[in-house]
């Protein structure tokens, strides 16, 4: 076992991904810098109080109290909401998450969506599975338009690989005097949510959950939607009213719904969604790439060097001053 380690991995991985991977990508990255990780809570134990750099899904609070070279917890999730963030900080220890590693994966997994929607190629491959050579007619994705709800790194990585499909976007952020990449901008209020809803043809919610977007798309909204309109939620389950959404799916007042999480989730067994040929549901697997870690230890590597010249911190949720 390490002595002094600069950088402690937890044991608790991420989507599948083995940690053991993820200390062997940050040794590639600080090949000047100690890497352990930490396979056991009692090697977590011995090693956390030693650290400078701890990095993981949470942190025990229990820990911080002897970890007096601790300068930087983080976070291998983009959300920090489980996160003892405010403990973190009053023991002078900064806090980042992974937000953005996700937005590339997420962003092809969203145009796919759309894409299957545009060709119904599920259709085809529900007559394949049947045995059915039937034509059925296809629509085109060009001249479409787009709305983008939430313009963060995700929205940004969706509305670039937008651009050679010729097609109209609109996205919605919180304070939409700041323009941003797509063809108009515009805010969270009901009357912008309502307008950029009664011209779209897809809907693609990218945005973060919070007492704002809870519920953003409920049945108010999906009412406002034209019949051939798809959602696409490749953000958080709790952003769509579900069951306004199985109502809408079921009577087909919109085209169909792509949802890569749901409320609640996971999705139950006997859910009424699995059964809606007009959803396509995918396991929270839109962020899921074997470049995860690469893209997670370019952050982190990049914050161990800011802390020793006093640079700014990428991701940062919490700067003490102490720090």
């Amino acid at each position: 076992m390490h002595t002094n380690p600069d950088i402690v991995v937890l044991r608790e991985g991420t989507e599948g991904l083995s940690m053991e991977s993820y200390a062997d990508t940050l040794r590639e990255r600080l090949p000047d810098h100690t890497v352990a990780l930490a396979r056991t809570p009692k090697t977590e134990r011995e090693l956390v109080p030693q650290a400078r750099v701890v990095t993981g899904i949470t942190i025990e609070t229990n820990l911080l109290e002897r970890a007096d070279r601790l300068e930087l917890f983080a976070c291998t999730f983009a959300g920090t909401d489980h996160v003892p963030v405010d403990a973190l900080a009053d023991h002078g220890v900064a806090v980042t998450n992974a937000g953005g590693i996700h937005a590339p994966g997420i962003a092809e997994q969203a145009i796919g969506n759309m894409l299957v929607f545009a060709r119904r190629l599920h259709e085809g491959w529900r007559r394949k599975r049947n045995g059915e050579w039937r034509h059925f007619q296809s629509f085109e994705f060009t001249d479409s338009t787009v709305t983008i709800v939430g313009l963060g790194s995700i929205g940004q990585e969706i509305t670039k690989r937008l651009e050679g499909f010729e097609v109209e976007t609109i996205g919605i952020r919180y304070t939409p005097s700041k323009g941003g990449p797509t063809d108009e901008v515009l805010g969270f209020d009901e009357a912008d949510i309502h307008e950029a809803f009664s011209r779209s043809d897809y809907v693609v919610l990218a945005c973060p959950l919070n007492g704002l977007t809870r519920g953003l798309v409920g049945e108010e909204e999906l009412a406002t939607l034209p019949p051939n309109a798809v959602v696409i939620n490749a953000a958080r389950g709790g952003i769509v009213d579900t069951d306004a959404l199985v109502s809408a799916l079921q009577v087909e007042s919109i085209r169909g719904a792509a949802l890569d999480v749901t409320d609640p989730e996971p999705l139950p067994a006997d859910h009424p969604l699995w059964d809606l040929e007009n959803c396509l549901i995918t396991p929270h697997t839109g962020g899921h790439t074997p470049k995860h870690w690469d893209r997670l230890a370019d952050i982190v590597a990049e914050n161990v060097e800011a802390l020793e010249t006093g640079g700014d911190l990428e991701n940062a949720v919490v700067r003490p001053d102490s720090t």
